[in-house]
């Protein structure tokens, strides 16, 4: 085994971990789950079976990833946040032939107590602000905050607001120029 477990984590046999990932206190990852290396999740962190994870994925604490997720390289999942598998849930009808696929793709982040219903694409580079509830796709670069979630601005992959002004921009921490325009935040070469 090349990855770190907590004497308190279950593990089911059959689940892949890459390298140097960790799973800490009271979390439980399902036989199905594929999940890349250097990642960590914290206590309490729920990971199902048919769930795939990419490389250096940081989940925080109380954070549950059910089925029909994924998570691309990269992402990060603040604490508490949550993802859901089912639009209509009831505890007397099973639905799990209806699970709607959640994917966030590459670099995402999403804030603490954030909640991300199935179904939707969150773009590369995205930036869910805290407490926000994300009901359709979100744009790569776009920051998303409210209930429902609505397109605030634009961050860069570093993890700083770009300004919302048409045209072209470079951040002014790690200098990536993006062109901006009314419904997209493209880098430059």
């Amino acid at each position: 085994m090349n990855y770190t477990v907590h004497e308190t984590a279950i593990v089911d046999q059959g689940a892949v971990i890459g390298a140097d990932s960790r799973v800490w206190h009271w979390s439980h990852i399902c036989a199905g789950a594929q999940i890349g290396e250097r990642c960590s999740f914290g206590q309490n962190v729920f990971v199902g079976n048919d769930v795939i994870i990419g490389n250096n994925v940081k989940v925080q604490n109380n954070v549950s990833i059910y089925d029909a997720v994924t998570l691309e390289d990269d992402v990060f999942c603040g604490p508490s946040m949550v993802f859901t598998n089912v639009n209509n849930p009831r505890s007397h009808v099973s639905r799990k032939h209806e699970y709607r696929r959640t994917i966030v793709k590459r670099g995402a982040t999403i804030g603490a107590n954030a909640t991300v219903v199935c179904g939707h694409t969150v773009g590369e580079y995205a930036f869910i602000g805290a407490g926000s509830v994300v009901t359709r796709d979100v744009q790569p670069y776009a920051l998303m905050v409210g209930t429902p979630a609505r397109r605030l601005g634009w961050m860069c992959q570093c993890g700083e607001r770009l300004p919302t002004q048409i045209g072209e921009h470079t951040c002014p921490v790690c200098a990536q120029r993006f062109e901006i325009g009314g419904n997209h935040c493209t880098p430059l070469a």
